[in-house]
């Protein structure tokens, strides 16, 4: 477990891009093997992106919210899993959708870590389904205005 502090921040895609995607090919291209055709998307330029950084100002974790309330590719490098940098971001996420108006969020979450998203207060709300050769489920959440 890493004790060390991390801080989680608004990221801006064009100028920040390279450290969004170090996490992101990190987690999901190299560890999960998702084709690097899919992991990036015309949609990225579009979203409001988190970024969690350690102490160094090195990137650990990202997700991101597109305009329409998804939230997506939340990720965290193996050296900072369980150590809250997940929850922050989702916690960063859920207050940058409230702000931008949504009052319903929705993500697919990876079968394999609905039970994180269930104590954050989502909901499975459909079928499973395979999406990059890994099996997922659709859940949303309703927002409240706190």
């Amino acid at each position: 477990m890493n004790d060390q502090a991390f801080t989680v921040r608004r990221a801006d895609w064009a100028t920040e891009q390279p450290l969004l995607k170090a996490v992101r090919t990190t987690v999901f291209v190299q560890e999960q093997h998702v084709p690097a055709e899919i992991e990036w998307d015309a949609m990225d330029p579009q979203c409001l992106h988190a970024l969690a950084v350690d102490g160094a100002g090195q990137p650990i974790g990202t997700a991101r919210l597109l305009p329409d309330g998804h939230i997506g590719r939340v990720a965290v490098l193996g050296p900072w899993r369980g150590c809250g940098v997940g929850l922050a971001l989702m916690h960063w996420m859920l207050d940058a959708a409230r702000e931008a108006g949504h009052s319903h969020v929705a993500l697919n979450s990876q079968q394999s870590a609905a039970g994180f998203y269930e104590r954050l207060g989502f909901r499975v709300d459909g079928d499973a389904f395979w999406e990059a050769g890994i099996p997922h489920v659709p859940m949303s959440q309703e927002l409240n205005a706190d």
